[in-house]
């Protein structure tokens, strides 16, 4: 009898221990085409719970399905070099993708548990999307012109941008700022070159010394203070060669449009790290040249961002790809200056940004999220819901785009890369996720491959993208998914087309494509640690090799569907010469587009708001369905053809 209460007891036990247990659940920062969300639990040591989502415009009666939430919570996220720690705590996350602006949205969310589930086992929410930030129509115009603009005015006209913005004041008496802009003031910069003479203590343009203007006041969402090209020719603030050109970490709600920015380190500063951040700042329609950064925040009160629509030119070499660390160069007999010229386009941190249909090209790296380290208890004070989406980076001296530093929900879609020295897209780390990587191409990333997953990050999901390069990024890294991609090797020697780097048993890879390089026996690799076991500390001996795919399959039960590919599935598309590491390539070159009829047509898996709306039986592999139009990279105003030339 006493044993068989013991038992009962401890079967009890087990039954409350995986069962999963509600907690807290939060709704992100809404941006303009997704939605994030959070749900901590506890419980569910046997992580067999499952959140399904769907949703439905708000008054309408058809509801659709979402991708489900994913299962997050235990994964070690570490960098012993920095002492840099930290578990994932337990929950799910995920976004609703590809919505409307603007819109109203009833979202619902049941949790499902075997076990059984203790507390609230639905979530229904309605949250709206983002709108585009727009001036404010019933606002004061204020005009600005150059100090040496000569002719007629419209008034009320200033002389410089700082008269305008703060009052009336030079020297000693720039701070004095007695005639403020007000929430919903539209400055509009005439034509002309904005150059501060900063050694001139009497400065027209009210700029003594630095050079600098900071801009500290506050809009609002529905009266933001507009600064924007008057439309009559080109508006150009030029840093003459300083530090910092605009500082914009105290204000709120601006918007800076059509203007131009150059010559200086830092053009547009948004925020430090344990100081301060702006808020609502909006950076659309602009042009960057001769920079060594573009829009730079790291601080995690800083949100809702819109950079948009912009160029942005650095100052790394045009001609050759070199890469951060020179890898290369003096066998080559390339002998570069080790100078970083040009660091970044935009780096952001903290929630709700949106970077889109941005031109970038001549930077280290092109858009990054800050790296920041362990995210901040606040889910307000996070990296979190960011959209990275359709833009266009051509030639970074290391990577694309980097996620390090994202919490949850960071969302990088539809981006096209050609040229990186080091990898294509970054999660070094990734601190719980998901980080979503869809359909965005990878071409001619000779160092790292496709994607980098350092510093163990978790919490991964790669769908629909057209990589061109070997994946030998081995990680380890965790709670990774891989589903349509397609791997393609460039013929390397000695180098296999994919590994696996799998940190925990949390993982799951099916319905990719990939091109194996000729006579190369390692040519899938792969790491995952036994049942109850994590593989953090794995050995060499904990990694397998195998030469074919079906190999692979039968082995680790991935890739059950998977399928082998060559070039010929594309309408016309070689892969970059290996023997030309430092070759740059032109995107309008590049035919990404598959062929009908070939192995990646209708390979896919059905995956709901990622590849809603295919044609044929099936999805296809990679970043674009065939027969249906490409996606606009960079800026919409922008004919991107002339721009690498």
């Amino acid at each position: 009898m006493r044993v068989a209460t013991l038992t009962l007891l401890a079967a009890c036990v087990l039954q409350a221990q995986n069962a999963a247990r509600p907690g807290r659940f939060h709704v992100e920062h809404p941006t303009l085409l997704n939605l994030g969300f959070e749900w901590a639990i506890e419980g569910d040591a046997n992580r067999n719970a499952t959140v399904e989502v769907r949703f439905r415009k708000a008054g309408t009666a058809e509801w659709r399905p979402a991708l489900p939430l994913l299962r997050i919570g235990g994964e070690r996220v570490y960098r012993e070099r920095e002492s840099m720690t930290y578990t994932v705590p337990h929950g799910f996350a995920g976004s609703i993708l590809n919505l409307e602006p603007a819109t109203r949205y009833e979202c619902e969310f049941t949790m499902r548990d075997p076990d059984g589930i203790t507390g609230q086992a639905q979530q229904r929410v309605t949250v709206a999307t983002r709108g585009e930030p727009k001036p404010y129509a019933g606002g004061r115009v204020l005009h600005v012109y150059p100090a040496d603009h000569v002719g007629p005015r419209q008034e009320p006209s200033f002389i410089g941008l700082k008269a305008a913005y703060y009052g009336e004041g030079r020297g000693d008496w720039t701070a004095v700022r007695m005639t403020k802009a007000q929430p919903g003031d539209t400055i509009l910069i005439h034509a002309g070159l904005y150059r501060p003479e900063r050694y001139n203590y009497v400065d027209p343009l009210s700029a003594p010394f630095t050079g600098s203007w900071s801009l500290s006041l506050k809009g609002t969402a529905e009266k933001p203070i507009t600064i924007k090209g008057a439309g009559d020719g080109e508006a150009i603030f030029d840093g003459g060669g300083n530090g910092k050109l605009f500082d914009v970490m105290a204000s709120a709600h601006h918007i800076l449009e059509g203007l131009t920015f150059r010559n200086t380190e830092i053009a547009i500063f948004a925020g430090e790290k344990d100081v301060l951040g702006a808020v609502g700042l909006t950076v659309r329609n602009c042009r960057f040249e001769d920079i060594g950064v573009g829009v730079w925040t790291e601080n995690a009160g800083s949100s809702d961002f819109y950079i948009a629509d912009n160029l942005f030119l650095g100052r790394e070499d045009q001609m050759r790809l070199i890469g951060w660390n020179q890898a290369g160069s003096r066998a080559a007999g390339i002998y570069p200056s080790h100078q970083l010229r040009s660091f970044f386009a935009v780096k952001v941190y903290g929630p709700g940004h949106v970077i889109a249909h941005n031109a970038v090209a001549y930077f280290h790296d092109g858009i990054c999220i800050s790296t920041y380290g362990p995210p901040e208890d606040d889910p307000d004070r996070r990296a979190s819901s960011i959209d990275i989406y359709n833009n266009d980076i051509h030639l970074s001296n290391d990577d694309f785009i980097e996620s390090d530093g994202g919490s949850h929900n960071i969302r990088i879609i539809g981006n096209r890369g050609v040229n990186a020295a080091h990898n294509g897209y970054s999660a070094q780390p990734m601190f719980g996720g998901p980080v979503y990587f869809i359909r965005n191409i990878a071409y001619h990333v000779p160092a790292g491959g496709p994607f980098k997953l350092s510093a163990v990050p978790a919490g991964l999901i790669a769908y629909h993208n057209t990589l061109i390069g070997e994946q030998n990024a081995r990680g380890p890294y965790s709670n990774a998914h891989f589903r349509n991609n397609l791997f393609l090797s460039r013929g390397a020697p000695k180098q296999g087309v994919m590994t696996w780097g799998n940190a925990t048993e949390n993982y799951s890879s099916d319905y990719n494509g990939f091109r194996p390089n000729p006579g190369v026996q390692a040519q899938y690799n792969w790491l995952a640690p036994a049942a109850g076991k994590t593989a953090y500390d794995a050995k060499a001996s904990d990694w397998r090799s195998f030469s074919t795919l079906a190999e692979l399959r039968s082995a680790t039960g991935q890739e059950a569907h998977g399928v082998e590919v060559d070039f010929d599935i594309f309408e016309s598309l070689a892969p970059p010469d290996v023997a030309r590491r430092h070759h740059v390539y032109h995107s309008m070159d590049l035919n990404f587009r598959l062929k009908a009829g070939s192995r990646a047509i209708d390979a896919g898996a059905p995956l709901p708001t990622v590849n809603d709306g295919f044609n044929g039986k099936a999805p296809d592999l990679g970043a674009l369905e065939q027969g249906q139009p490409e996606p606009h990279y960079g800026p919409r105003w922008l004919n991107w053809k002339p721009f690498y030339r």
